[in-house]
Formats: structure tokens, C-alpha cells, sequence
């Protein structure tokens, strides 16, 4: 393999941790944010400023040729993200934040892994045991215990798994997500950033038309509007390097990096909120770290 070759899967490495370092942060922004005000106003009005800024860029990027495939994998990117969304909420709504949060993250970026190994991408050894690495950090960073996990029954001794509160959200909700990494990734090199449009025109369609049906005021309220702002800048950074990152490296690879997103959240509130980190928390970070070392090693 060429020197060249690997040189682009070190930029599509280093893209996707940047985009899960950004996807992180603007999740944290988000949260804040919806302890202020409606969470589907926080979603709407983030994407829509996200859409203004990518709309500001774009005239400065250089030209792009832009296929009717490239809307509609953007578009269906923004249908699957938006009911990623929709689910995740649902699910945390009934279930228990440590089995609903992880479910969702392992399997948002095991869909990804698997299709892209279906294709035919051949990462290294050392590359997929940094994977199954990463995917251990997800489940860990994520499997933090909540006030409402002690209001939430737990499933009965007897009864499947999947019968545990919030778990088939979980799921699917996962799946959306991961669908979204898939779909978006489809899109042609050439056409550059212009496929984020429909994905995020789409998604703010779908929450806002949620809004209207659930009566949520969209009206940013006191202390939000900039928290509003900053996330939905730094989430439409995150999918564009996310984005690119797909055209340099492996989608399996890129989106188990992307995935780890939440070890960024976490570090954020135990760094400006003083939230202490769980012994499960502390470890998936370190798998994290090595996750991301042996895949760096074995591209």
C-alpha cells in the first residue's frame, strides 16, 4: 500500500476525532441550553442557524458539482437524523438513561462498521481491534447512572431484553442515527458540503412540523438564545468535518471515531459544570485513548 494512501486515512482519522470532539461540544451546548428552554426548540432553532452558517460558507468553498443523488442522500440523511433524534428523546423519556444512552451510541456506530465491511473495506487487524476498542468506550462513557434511572422500573428476571423500558427506542433510534452516517457518506466527493443543505433543511422541516403538532413555543427563552447560537454552529462544523472525513478514510472506521463524541460531552461537564467522572466513565475513556491509538497505528 502506498504512502499516499495512508496519508488519506490519516486525514480521515483526524477529521472524524475532530468531528466527534465538535459533536460532542455542541451536544453539551445543547443540553444547557434545554434546561432553559423546549428541547424541540433548541433542536430547530440550532439546525436552522447551522443551515445560515453553511449557507454563508458555502459561496467561498471552491465550485461543486452537485448530482440529484447527492440531494436525495442528503435529504434521506436529514429524514433518518431527525428520527434519530425523535426516538433517543422518546426512549430517555421512558427508559433508563444507562441502557438507553449506550444502546443507542454502540449501535449508531455499529451500523456503519457493518455496512461499510459489507462493501468491502479491509481495515487492518489492528484497525478493527481498535474498533471493538472504541465500541467498548461508547457503551462506557455513556453507561453513566442517572436521578431518573431510580424512578424508572428495571425490566422483570424473566422477560427478554428488549423489554426493558426504552430499549426499542434505543434501537431504533441507533439505527436512524447510524442510518444518517451512512446515508450522508454516499454522497459524491465533488459535490463538496452541498449535501448538508437538504439533510439540515429536512431535519429542522420534520422537528419544526413536530413542534407545531406537540404545540411547542420555537421562542428561545432568556439565557438560550447564545448557548442556541453557539451549538448549532459548532454541530454544522461537525458535520462537515464528519462529511469529509468520509471521503478520505474507511466509513467503518470514521464512524466508530465520529461515535465517540459522548467521551467529548462528558469531559466538557466534568471540565466546566465540575461533574465527576464514574469509574465506568474514567475506563471508557482510557479505552477510548487506546481505541484511538490502535487505529491510528493500523489505519
Amino acid at each position: 500500500m502506498g504512502a499516499g494512501a495512508y496519508n488519506r486515512r490519516d486525514v480521515g482519522i483526524l477529521l472524524a476525532l475532530l468531528s466527534a470532539v465538535a459533536y460532542g461540544a455542541s451536544d453539551y451546548m445543547g443540553g444547557i441550553a434545554s434546561r432553559r428552554a423546549r428541547v424541540l426548540a433548541v433542536v430547530v432553532l440550532s439546525q436552522l442557524v447551522g443551515l445560515a452558517i453553511l449557507f454563508m460558507v458555502l459561496p467561498f468553498l471552491p465550485g461543486a458539482t452537485v448530482t440529484p443523488s447527492d440531494w436525495l442522500f442528503g435529504a434521506l440523511a436529514g429524514v433518518t437524523g431527525s428520527c434519530g433524534i425523535a426516538f433517543l428523546y422518546r426512549g430517555l423519556s421512558r427508559g433508563r438513561m444507562s441502557v438507553v444512552s449506550p444502546v443507542t451510541a454502540v449501535v449508531a456506530a455499529i451500523a456503519p462498521l457493518v455496512f461499510g465491511l459489507a462493501k468491502g473495506e479491509r481495515p487492518s487487524l489492528l484497525a478493527l481491534a481498535g474498533v471493538a476498542i472504541a465500541l467498548v468506550a461508547i457503551a462506557l462513557v455513556t453507561a453513566a447512572p442517572s436521578q431518573q434511572d431510580a424512578n424508572v422500573p428495571a425490566r422483570d428476571a424473566g422477560s427478554p431484553w428488549w423489554r426493558e423500558p426504552g430499549v426499542i427506542d434505543a434501537l431504533i433510534s441507533g439505527l436512524a442515527i447510524g442510518g444518517f452516517y451512512i446515508l450522508i457518506a454516499q454522497t459524491n466527493p465533488a459535490s463538496g458540503l452541498w449535501p448538508l443543505v437538504p439533510s439540515r433543511l429536512v431535519s429542522a422541516l420534520i422537528c419544526a412540523a413536530a413542534a407545531l403538532v406537540f404545540q411547542h413555543s420555537l421562542r428561545p427563552v432568556a439565557g438560550s438564545f447564545r448557548l442556541i447560537v453557539a451549538a448549532g454552529a459548532v454541530d454544522m462544523a461537525a458535520n462537515a468535518m464528519y462529511l469529509e472525513a468520509t471521503r478520505f478514510g474507511y466509513l467503518s472506521i470514521v464512524a466508530v471515531l465520529a461515535s465517540l463524541y459522548p467521551a467529548s460531552t462528558v469531559v466538557l461537564a466534568r471540565a466546566l459544570l465540575r461533574e465527576r467522572f464514574t469509574p465506568a466513565q474514567s475506563i471508557g475513556l482510557a479505552c477510548a485513548a487506546a481505541g484511538v491509538a490502535c487505529i491510528a497505528a493500523g489505519r
